[in-house]
């Protein structure tokens, strides 16, 4: 197993990092400046897209889309990625700006892996080339979503076309102007197949009549704008049989090949974060002086740096374990260390970022320093993608299994 760069991810690395420095971390607080003014809730900051013109010249785009996928892909395996995945994720939202983004990255995936030749010309083609944004729509307010049999909104066929009846929430995306596809995951009974043969996934037209953004909802107090995340209704929404993908009863096995990589890539971009607050918080406690010493020089302060660096740098050698095996064996094989750094990665995240937080003190609390987002954004991403109990009792119940089947020696 061999971690070291190859010698074109350390070009690339080293371009997106200059990038950054450039273009990225000097208006970092002019955007989130913008988007904290209620008056411009779901505007799009004026910089973003001169910003995604000169990455796209840069071609630091659309990395993230693995080399299976031929000519829509860069040819960068999990793996290559991971590291520039981590450097883009040090400023939240920065994705973006690198066609790199949630929930647009999984949902190229899915028209990329499963769509058909017209689906990607009419989405996934604006898609690649960041015209247009989208949403991945599975979450209800009425059910527990972590157990996706659960889902109720319906797809039900009429004649030529399928009729969505339902309502969704905490929709990614669904706010943004830019955002003209929902991928839709419901119901299309159907008894002679099995419990997770009973959904399907949908492309809907984000203008279709009978959809309704109920309401905006916060992430503790942040709308997340201009994307934002949103309760969604849908009634008698009406779309064509061509946009079924795969066909009836395939939306399980759809979402399996799009929350894999979906998972993980959210793990090396909070990697990111929590070195960066890591840094920050080095930089703190060298500076600051109580009761007549530096911060440096007390113990505690020193432990809690030691014990970040390593639970950093634990999580990192996870993830890029978990990418290597996505690349070598599949991303079903690869289930168990998906689950596992999806389980570490925002723990991690939020332990070292809330210790850096407490170093800084009162200042740390406001957005003065990234730290307060960071640690915000690691308690979030423990539930995307599912909640940490989710993985633990599967990856649990996997585990169980499979040391069974060994000898005890």
């Amino acid at each position: 197993m061999d971690f070291e760069y190859s010698d074109k991810v350390k070009a690339l690395r080293a371009q997106l990092i200059d990038f950054m420095d450039e273009y990225v971390y000097p208006i970092e607080k002019e955007r989130d400046r913008f988007h904290a003014d209620a008056a411009n809730a779901w505007v799009r900051w004026e910089g973003t897209e001169a910003i995604k013109a000169k990455a796209r010249e840069a071609g630091l785009w659309n990395l993230f889309l693995p080399h299976e996928y031929g000519a829509w892909s860069p040819g960068l395996t999990n793996l290559e990625y991971a590291p520039l995945a981590e450097i883009m994720g040090r400023v939240i939202g920065a994705s973006e700006y690198f066609n790199c983004s949630a929930p647009d990255t999984g949902n190229m995936e899915v028209l990329a892996r499963y769509g058909t030749p017209e689906h990607q010309e009419e989405w996934l083609k604006p898609l690649m080339a960041g015209e247009i944004r989208s949403s991945y729509v599975m979450t209800e307010p009425g059910v527990a979503s972590s157990d996706a049999t659960n889902i109720e909104t319906s797809i039900l066929r009429d004649g030529d076309d399928y009729v969505i009846n339902g309502r969704k929430w905490w929709i990614s995306g669904a706010c943004d102007p830019n955002t003209k596809l929902f991928i839709v995951l419901g119901r299309t009974p159907d008894e002679t197949r099995s419990k997770h043969q009973q959904h399907s996934m949908i492309l809907v037209p984000r203008d279709t009549p009978g959809i309704e953004i109920v309401r905006p909802l916060d992430v503790m107090g942040t709308y997340h704008s201009p994307g934002g995340h949103a309760e969604v209704s849908f009634t008698d929404v009406r779309v064509p049989a061509a946009n079924m993908i795969l066909g009836e009863g395939r939306g399980f096995e759809i979402a399996q090949g799009r929350l894999g990589p979906g998972r993980i890539h959210h793990c090396m971009r909070v990697i990111g974060q929590a070195q960066r607050a890591l840094e920050y918080m080095a930089r703190r406690v060298s500076n600051r002086t109580a009761f007549g010493r530096k911060l440096a020089d007390q113990g505690s302060i020193r432990q809690e740096v030691a014990l970040s660096f390593c639970e950093v740098e634990q999580a990192r050698l996870l993830t890029l374990k978990a990418a290597d095996a996505m690349d070598r064996y599949g991303n079903k094989q690869a289930k168990d260390l998906i689950a596992a750094i999806k389980i570490v990665a925002p723990r991690m995240a939020q332990t070292v970022a809330d210790r850096a937080l407490q170093a800084h003190g009162g200042i740390g609390l406001s957005k003065d320093f990234p730290i307060a987002g960071a640690l915000v954004n690691a308690r979030y991403v423990r539930l995307t993608d599912g909640p940490d109990e989710v993985h633990l009792a599967q990856l649990g119940k996997l585990k169980i299994a499979e040391l069974n089947a060994l000898p005890l020696r």
